[in-house]
């Protein structure tokens, strides 16, 4: 099929042009085997180092080993995979084959795995051995899943994902999608706490890269790259395995998590020359003994998005390192940035200006464009947006409004024409560049036979970074203290993803509310500011 993309890179924007048959899969690994590429490394794991070959091979036998199960062209698979060659080989793999994978969060719990599972009717489940555990509980209550198939040494009686591939024959022909064909999902939070399944076409990923990767952050072939925020994150999916394989770059994974002293590890040993972060992380290395030295680097640019970058933690990191920050902004809506700093035109505490090839627009309550200096709803057209969220026709419309899709941000725009970010439409947090629902955080504190009320906002920690904090109202004759916080952050940590836990607890005798006994969160965001 004549699937490959081509982009003219002279034109602003960019001038993308994709055929009507197209694969995103095939296009992302022909293009380095006719540029000659195979004998380049494309991926350094914690277990060894792949060629593009090597790269182009495993999807091929992936792609098959999927078919072989009787997967045809749109079904769907969630794939629950750590940082490792497994995950580019099945993602690219299921894209390949006409199947449709679903990137799911690996920091998740069981109850949040069996919603999507049941929500998405996935088919086949591709699961790391070391999650196995999170979803065992679950498996024999899914009317839909098939297939359990595990990546690592012993399956725990599922299948093994490396006897399948070894199994499945090495050549694989890409399936007839088109580029407006469904090719992935990403889940995102919803305002509820209930994930929305973020529907994307084929042809998202490639716009990506050409708009963003090779224009504006300058990703060329002799890169070596390194993301700490994951692949299953829609900015780690571009960061890792689109942006590179767009040019023929080398990414080094890691399955462990993004501590300051792994990533310290990973910039010292492989020495990347770009470096995908996020502000929490910048700040931890900061403050850590474990932040290497300038000359034990080889950083030529740095990135972060996920949540707004102080500016203080850009400034230092720069003068630590002499590499600026790109902070930008992206969606699991957009799949990537699309409003960013520039190399050469850094302005610490902006989130820059829009990247050529989308639109940008602030909207104010009434539905008109903001003035210039006031706060407005972010707006974005371009055409990387997904299509749609699965099975929820409300939110899609209130999201995708025509060519427009609602950011759920508010940002002013200064003098300069740099955008400052104004804090989030709804009272969704972000921590550490995850979406966190206030909501699902205090429905776990309520399940605690000492609280009578607890309400949770988003409150700045001392690096300027979002983090839930709780206002608890405890029942008759619980004394407060410092004993109770406590059991009531391992409380939640017990029942919600780790990273969701309060951070602060403050008690009270009673929550701000309105006459009709809703809570007033903004008295208690103001509060906490103070």
């Amino acid at each position: 099929m004549a699937s490959l993309s081509t982009a003219d890179h002279s034109a602003s924007p960019p001038v993308v042009r994709i055929p009507r048959d197209y694969n995103a899969a095939h296009d992302l690994i022909e293009r380095n085997l006719k540029a000659g590429r195979g004998a380049k490394v494309a991926y350094i794991d914690d277990a060894g180092r792949y060629t593009y070959a090597d790269l182009a091979e495993r999807v091929n036998r992936a792609a098959n080993a999927l078919a072989s199960l009787g997967l045809a062209m749109e079904s769907r698979i969630m794939v629950a995979l750590l940082d490792t060659i497994d995950f580019p080989s099945v993602f690219l793999g299921a894209i390949k084959a006409g199947i449709v994978p679903i990137a799911a969060n690996t920091l998740l719990t069981a109850a949040d795995y069996k919603f999507m599972l049941e929500d998405s009717r996935a088919r086949a489940l591709v699961v790391s051995e070391p999650l196995l555990p999170v979803f065992a509980p679950i498996l024999e209550d899914l009317p839909f899943l098939e297939h359990v198939i595990v990546s690592g040494a012993n399956p725990h009686g599922h299948r093994r994902l490396a006897d399948l591939m070894a199994d499945a024959p090495a050549r694989c022909e890409p399936a007839p999608t088109t580029c407006d064909d469904v090719c992935f999902w990403l889940y995102s939070s919803g305002s509820t706490g209930t994930p929305k399944g973020t529907v994307h076409i084929q042809s998202s990923l490639v716009y990506t890269a050409e708009l963003y990767a090779k224009p504006i952050l300058g990703i060329r072939e002799s890169d070596v790259v390194f993301s700490a925020a994951k692949l299953f994150f829609a900015y780690g999916l571009g960061n890792a395995l689109t942006f590179p394989l767009s040019v023929g770059a080398t990414t080094v994974l890691m399955a462990e998590r993004p501590t300051p002293a792994s990533v310290a590890k990973r910039l010292k040993e492989h020495r990347p020359t770009i470096f995908y972060g996020v502000p929490t992380l910048y700040a931890a290395m900061l403050a850590s003994p474990d932040l290497p030295r300038r000359e034990e680097v080889g950083m030529r640019v740095c990135t972060s998005a996920g949540e707004a970058l102080p500016a203080d933690i850009g400034r230092r990191w720069t003068a630590h390192f002499g590499v600026e920050i790109l902070d930008g902004i992206g969606s699991t809506e957009m799949l990537h940035i699309f409003l960013s700093n520039r190399p050469g035109d850094v302005r610490y505490g902006t989130t820059g200006k829009p990247v050529p090839g989308y639109q940008v627009r602030l909207v104010d309550e009434s539905g008109n464009d903001a003035k210039p200096g006031e706060i407005g709803e972010l707006q974005i057209n371009g055409p990387s947006s997904a299509i749609m969220y699965w099975n929820n026709r409300a939110r899609s419309l209130a999201t995708f409004v025509g060519p427009w899709t609602r950011a759920g941000d508010k940002y002013s725009v200064d003098a300069d024409g740099y955008y400052v970010y104004g804090g989030r439409s709804d009272d969704m947090l972000k921590v550490s560049g995850i979406y966190v629902s206030p909501f699902e955080v205090e429905a776990a504190l309520m399940t605690h036979p000492d609280v009578l009320e607890a309400a949770v906002v988003g409150a700045a920690d001392t690096d300027g970074l979002v983090k839930p904090k709780a206002y608890v109202v405890v029942k008759p004759g619980i004394v407060p203290g410092d004993e109770l916080k406590a059991r009531l952050q391992q409380h939640v940590k017990d029942r919600l993803a780790p990273y969701k836990y309060p951070r602060w607890i403050e008690f009270m005798s009673e929550l701000p509310k309105t006459a009709t006994g809703k809570i007033q969160r903004f008295k208690l965001r103001a509060a906490g500011q103070k």
